[in-house]
């Protein structure tokens, strides 16, 4: 059976995208940490990130550099935090979260279920700011 993240990347569960290629996309997290809180995720189903092939890591931690980078310029945290963690979706995936203190990186802690209403406005900040760049 498909992970809850196929079936956002193929389009079946609502996402908000900022990032798309042939091998990842990103979208933001709807149980964020912090507001711009998102997910890199390979397009290829992969549970755990040490059977992800060394090329497509490379990848994945290059488009989490950009978002990164986008979510410093368009959210100005004091940090951007960065987890491969994999327990909430057996589909590796890396958490790219604007923070400004430890604090911001408790998991058992986030914020409440974000809308899509919630995620617009970051989204389109970071989408803003990768265009820019790219």
């Amino acid at each position: 059976m498909a992970t809850v993240f196929t079936r956002i990347i193929e389009g079946e569960l609502p996402g908000t995208f900022v990032w798309r290629d042939d091998r990842c996309v990103a979208f933001l997290s709807i149980n964020p940490l912090s507001p711009g809180h998102t997910l890199v995720v390979p397009i290829a189903e992969i549970d755990h990130w040490l059977d992800v092939p060394a090329d497509l890591q490379a990848h994945l931690f290059d488009v989490s550099r950009r978002i990164g980078e986008a979510q410093m310029r368009a959210l100005k945290p004091e940090r951007i935090g960065l987890v491969v963690a994999g327990f909430e979706v057996p589909h590796c995936h890396v958490h790219v979260c604007p923070v400004n203190s430890m604090a911001d990186m408790n998991f058992a802690r986030p914020l409440p279920m974000a809308s899509a209403d919630d995620l617009a406005g970051p989204a389109a900040a970071i989408l803003a700011e990768l265009t820019e760049t790219s």
